[in-house]
């Protein structure tokens, strides 16, 4: 699966380039995923909960593939701490293992990248 997501980036990163906004990657993405027959959701609400009462804090992850699979969508010109923490953060919240932050404002998807495993 992490394959297919990958191809899908790459396609989407080879006939876009750098430069456009994360919104127009996220609606190529999801064309890309769903031409291969993968599930997903998109701006899917990651709940905070304190002390047993959800929060309602709005945070929404980008792409989560096949209810196993964090994907957060960058377009910016390097991927920061923060950017990191913020996919742990929702991989924690949402009680899944492994995510990808791609990083569409490179030359090279391939350096775009990072792979997130908790």
């Amino acid at each position: 699966m992490i394959g297919g997501v990958l191809d899908a980036a790459f396609d989407v990163h080879r006939h876009l380039g750098p430069g456009l906004l994360e919104s127009v990657y996220e609606q190529a993405l999801a064309y890309e995923l769903t031409a291969r027959g993968l599930a997903f959701a998109r701006q899917l609400e990651v709940p905070v909960n304190y002390r047993g009462h959800n929060l309602g804090t709005g945070f929404r992850a980008d792409i989560v593939v096949e209810d196993c699979l964090l994907l957060e969508l960058k377009a910016v010109d390097d991927l920061s701490p923060s950017h990191l923490a913020q996919a742990i953060t929702y991989l924690r919240l949402l009680k899944l293992k492994r995510g990808l932050l791609l990083n569409f404002n490179k030359r090279l998807m391939k350096e775009g990248i990072k792979r997130v495993v908790i």
